[in-house]
């Protein structure tokens, strides 16, 4: 059995509002729209790895809140796992350091106004859900 590697996401919220981030790399999914996040290292937390991933990814301080229930394949041997997140008091504003050329605030009824990743339709989905988030 192959062992899984488990890719964190940040359901980050600000205002009721969810952040995207438009991948720049690989070329099959640049342009479109993820949850920022990435991968948990050998022996971290997956939520430690979710607050160094944004502050490498956005430049940003931030928590994590809670799990959004689920996990979602990606590409084997990866696994999605989602949290919800916000950003500390005195946080920096988020901006695309790595890996993303654009960052965009969505209101709840522009949820789906960008061209989600495939892999993360079901999670964005699930997360608003979970929050009992609708679009106004």
């Amino acid at each position: 059995m192959t062992e899984r590697i488990v890719v964190v996401g940040a359901a980050l919220f600000d205002n009721g509002r969810l952040l995207a981030a438009r991948r720049t790399a690989p070329p099959e999914l640049a342009g479109r729209w993820e949850l920022p996040g990435g991968k948990v290292e050998p022996g971290e937390r997956p939520e430690a790895a979710l607050v160094r991933e944004l502050r490498e990814e956005l430049g940003v301080d931030a928590e994590t809140v809670a799990r959004v229930p689920g996990e979602w394949p990606l590409k084997p041997p990866y696994v999605l796992q989602v949290w919800t997140a916000r950003l500390l008091p005195g946080s920096a504003a988020p901006r695309p350091l790595e890996d993303h050329d654009e960052l965009r605030w969505l209101a709840p009824a522009d949820v789906w106004a960008v061209d989600w990743l495939d892999q993360d339709v079901p999670a964005v989905k699930e997360t608003l859900v979970h929050l009992d988030i609708r679009a106004r």
